[in-house]
Order: structure tokens, then sequence, then C-alpha cells
């Protein structure tokens, strides 16, 4: 493994009371410029990043425990994803792949294939954003089967296009008014250890499929898709066999079976997909956020006979892979090799999980604690029960960004604290970034 080496000092730096002067002038610009209904977690502008830290205009260096929504796994400005997608971007930024293609896009889904799970024959399509992944999976799916049903879960989050806010469980923020929808999705239950009644995955999977036989009949089902760790809904890991008795289930009766892996991929869990972690081979698996090291791609790779089942132009877009993003993808995939961050997500999940289940013991309002690798989730309680607490919630993550550290809520209630960590975060930077939270949670729990 290579020696991680930072541009910035790793270190958290409190200038300003947050947000600082600088980001409360650019609030107003934008308050007056762009659009209400796009929302921001933290009230600071980033001026730059790198690592694990977060540098904002008025010069405050915070600890970055989101990675832009699990984005930046091989950091913000990695050196090795700066120099491919200047050397891109000096010989070209655009010809469309399907005017003039070039190299880097066949590069991109002979890596992909190489690495999503399975030794079967492969291809791949690439796009721009997750929920344009997922669409076309679903395109695929849907043509090659001649079906049109397609199976979600509860607490799903699959994207904010029209298609995928049907796939999406939760209304606010995501699908509030913004019907109608697209048709023939259908919602089965999902296995969610904390909230089920201790329901085994095996025994969860086959009520979802007892469902799916009696409400839609399988032979009416393209597809069933499915986040292996589920993202915005609340960092839920199903029980162990709840994947792959679905998976079995998709096999006997021609279903594709579609992970979305747009959150979990790219090392994020401790394995390149999260899929591996019980040897789940999925027919198609949709990727982007840690693709790239930050620019924006995102591919859905699959059986090939599926996806060459489609006929030539039905699958595409004018930016879909882009020869910069394609670049900077092919850049962060030997960044990830090279600082073996799978290994690294396991560290830092071994690290802070010893450290919330101790804080659990004491803490009642501590509901769960689960979660793979760098992939990590504490949901918060009213103590003694399963009532969702989504106002402490708030409050603590309030406190750390009060304290400098940024993190993310989440869950169908609102009720989960997610860490999502570069995994090129320093021991030192996390251990740091843990004592804030845990301090914060001890302070606002008790």
């Amino acid at each position: 493994m290579t020696e991680i080496s930072y541009r910035l000092p790793q270190r958290r730096v409190l200038s300003t009371a947050l947000p600082g002067p600088r980001s409360q002038e650019l609030a107003a610009r934008r308050k007056a410029a762009v659009a209400a209904g796009v929302g921001s977690t933290a009230p600071v502008y980033a001026a730059d990043a790198d690592g694990g830290v977060i540098v904002d205009v008025d010069g405050n260096s915070l600890i970055d425990l989101a990675a832009g929504i699990a984005v930046t796994n091989v950091g913000a400005s990695h050196p090795k994803v700066v120099a491919a997608v200047r050397d891109q971007i000096e010989r070209f930024a655009h010809t469309c792949f399907m005017v003039t293609p070039y190299e880097a896009y066949i590069q991109v889904c002979e890596e992909l294939s190489a690495l999503t799970p399975g030794d079967h024959e492969k291809r791949s399509v690439l796009f721009n954003s997750g929920a344009e992944a997922v669409e076309n999976a679903i395109k695929v799916a849907r043509l090659a089967t001649g079906r049109t049903a397609v199976v979600a879960f509860d607490h799903a989050y699959h994207g904010r296009t029209n298609l995928t806010m049907a796939l999406t469980a939760k209304s606010m923020p995501y699908k509030s008014h913004f019907g109608p929808f697209a048709p023939e999705v259908y919602r089965m239950p999902m296995s969610y250890p904390f909230r089920d009644g201790g329901l085994d995955g095996v025994a969860a999977a086959r009520e979802a499929i007892s469902r799916i036989e009696k409400q839609i009949g399988a032979d009416s089902v393209a597809a069933i898709i499915i986040e292996p760790i589920q993202g915005e809904g609340g960092f839920i890991v199903p029980a162990a066999g709840f994947l792959p008795t679905l998976v079995e289930w998709a096999r006997a009766n021609g279903v594709v079976f579609i992970a979305d892996e747009v959150q979990t991929g790219f090392a994020r869990t401790g394995e390149w997909f999260a899929c591996d972690h019980e040897g789940v081979v999925p027919d198609i698996i949709t990727m982007a956020k840690g693709i790239a090291g930050g620019m924006p791609l995102s591919a859905i790779t699959g059986r090939a006979d599926l996806l060459d089942a489609v006929h030539a132009g039905g699958l595409g877009g004018t930016y879909g892979g882009n020869p910069v993003a394609c670049a900077a993808a092919l850049a962060a995939i030997e960044a990830i090799r090279d600082h073996d961050l799978p290994a690294r997500a396991k560290h830092i999940g071994e690290v802070a999980m010893a450290r919330f289940t101790a804080l659990a013991q004491e803490i009642p309002a501590i509901g769960d604690v689960r979660g793979r690798g760098a992939m990590l989730a504490l949901e918060f309680v009213r103590p003694g029960t399963t009532e969702p607490d989504a106002a402490l919630t708030a409050a603590i993550a309030k406190r750390c960004l009060e304290q400098g550290v940024i993190t993310l809520t989440c869950g169908t209630f609102g009720n989960v604290i997610r860490l999502l960590p570069p995994l090129v975060i320093s021991d030192e930077l996390l251990d740091e970034a843990l004592t804030v939270l845990c301090t914060a949670i001890g302070d606002l729990a008790n």
C-alpha cells in the first residue's frame, strides 16, 4: 500500500464562528440567485479540500465526515485524479462518445467488468448521475424480459428523476407534490433488523417474495432493485441471508436483480462493492458517487446478454462517459488500489464501531449502531423505546458542525447520524472527529 500524503494540513481549525462573515455574504448572494429548493447541510462555503478536511472561505478547516455523500472516497483533490483531469482537459473536454468515441470510455468499462461481482461476460454503459444509471438499468431489464413491473423496497432511495422518485420510498423532501410518478413500481418490506422484530434475513426475504407473488405475480416482474446497504433510508444493513434469498428467487423466475451500489461502491464498505460481503452477484449493478474522485460519472455493468439485447442508440447520452470524467475514474480506481482503500475502510469501521458500541452502553438514546466499513450509522430513539428522535439527531449534527465536524443525517424518520469519511482520512483526524461526535452525543442525549 502506498502512503497517503496530503496537500493541506490535516487539522481542525476554527478561526471564526460558523458560518463566518464571508460564508454569510455568499449565503445572501445565494438567496437572490439560487432556487430555494436546493438545500445544503452546512452553512459554510468551501474554498479548498484535501484528505479529511474542507477549508471554508473564512479560513476555517473542518473535518469532513461526509465525503460529498460518499463521492470523494479518495479525497477531494487526490493528486492522481488532479493530474489525470489536467492532462485530459488540455487535450479535449468532449467529443461525445456517440459521435467520436475515445479509449478512456472503453478502459473504464474494462475496469468495471473486472471489479464488479461475478466472472460472467459483462457489458457497461456510462452516464452522468446515479439516478440516470438507475433509470437505464430499469430500461434494460424491461426490454430484455419483456415485462414491466419493478420491485423496490421500504426505506429505499434511488434518485430524484420521475422514475427514480417512484422507486424512492421517502416522501419529504424527495417526492412530495412532484407526482404523478412512473407506473408499475411496487414496494416491498425491507429487512431492518432494528425494527422488524428480529426477523432473520431468509424469513424477511420470504415475506417480501410472498407479497411479490401474491400482489404482482412473478411472471410480471422485470426487476428487483435494492441497495445492498440502504443509504438515505438510514444505512440499513439487511440481515444475513436477505439478499441471497432474493437473488435465488429472481434467478428461478427470470427476474433481473439490480444492485444499486451508487453509495456503497468503490471500497466504501470495506469491499469494492457491498454485494461482495455476502457473495451476491447481481445481474446489473448501478454505480456513481465514488467512481471518479468527484467528477460526474455513473455506470451500469451487467450480464452481456441483457445489455446487448438493447438496440443500437437505445442507450447513451450527450455527456455520458465524458472523457475528463473517465480520466478521473481511471485515476481514482488506481488510487483505491494503491492505497488499498478497502482495507482502509475496514480499519475506519473497526475504530469507529468500537467507540460507538461502548458509547451505546452508556447512552440509552442510541437505539442502534450499524454499518460496514466506512459507512456507519447511529440511530437515535426515545430511551426505552424504538420511537425515533429526530430532534436529538438534528441537535447532535448541529453541535458537531459548531465544533468544526461535518456530519450527515438520514433515515426515513430523520433520526440517523451517518458517517461517510473520505477513506484517506488520517487516524489522528478520525479520532478527533469521533471525539467531537461522541462528546456531542454525551452532552445532548443525557
